[in-house]
């Protein structure tokens, strides 16, 4: 990254922090980006030149987790099963999360129980099965195949945020996601 590339993720990771800690205490609903925009001690104009809203805040944190999938999958032997592969690149994405644990606990919360990020969310992991059934395609999976399994998979991986992000849940998520694949490895 040059300077200029720094300097623009500082300003993304001080308006991502400063929406979480007033999303945490106030909710999504009641936060606005003018509050946002004070808490971070920048501008609206700069807010908008990196959001188009508040949810982007938020969404953009889990949107780079397809393009993890998608490395992860071209990644793999190419004799490996579509269970396997998909396993691997839902384990990454985890994996990405559990990095920074706490801002992805805070973000996966946040969405779950927002109708309006919720919603955002079901988009971008649309977009998600789309590429996932679109890489496992290229690997000689039929298409129809593929689809199911993409959608299966990602049914799975919301199913582990979900209960990995429920309140007092010591639950590791890579090990929900080797039991949902244990159940759902023979199938897909």
């Amino acid at each position: 990254m040059n300077l200029a590339d720094r300097k623009r993720q500082l300003v993304v990771d001080e308006l991502t922090e400063a929406a979480l800690q007033l999303m945490a205490v106030k909710g999504f609903e009641v936060t606005t980006v003018d509050e946002i925009v004070a808490t971070a001690g920048v501008s609206r104009r700069t807010f908008f030149r990196y959001f188009a809203s508040k949810e982007d805040v938020l969404v953009q944190l889990l949107a780079y987790l397809g393009d993890v999938m998608r490395d992860t999958i071209a990644s793999r032997p190419p004799a490996e099963p579509p269970a396997v592969v998909l396993r691997h690149a839902l384990a990454e994405a985890i994996d990405d999360c559990r990095d920074s644990r706490d801002k992805a606990l805070r973000v996966v919360q946040l969405v779950l129980v927002t109708p309006s990020l919720l919603a955002r969310f079901l988009e971008r992991q649309s977009q998600w099965q789309t590429m996932l059934a679109g890489a496992l395609t290229a690997r000689g999976v039929n298409e129809f195949r593929a689809d199911l399994a993409a959608g299966t998979a990602l049914a799975a991986f919301v199913t582990v945020l979900r209960r990995w992000s429920a309140p007092g849940s010591t639950d590791d998520p890579v090990a929900l996601l080797d039991e949902a694949f244990t159940y759902l490895g023979p199938a897909l």
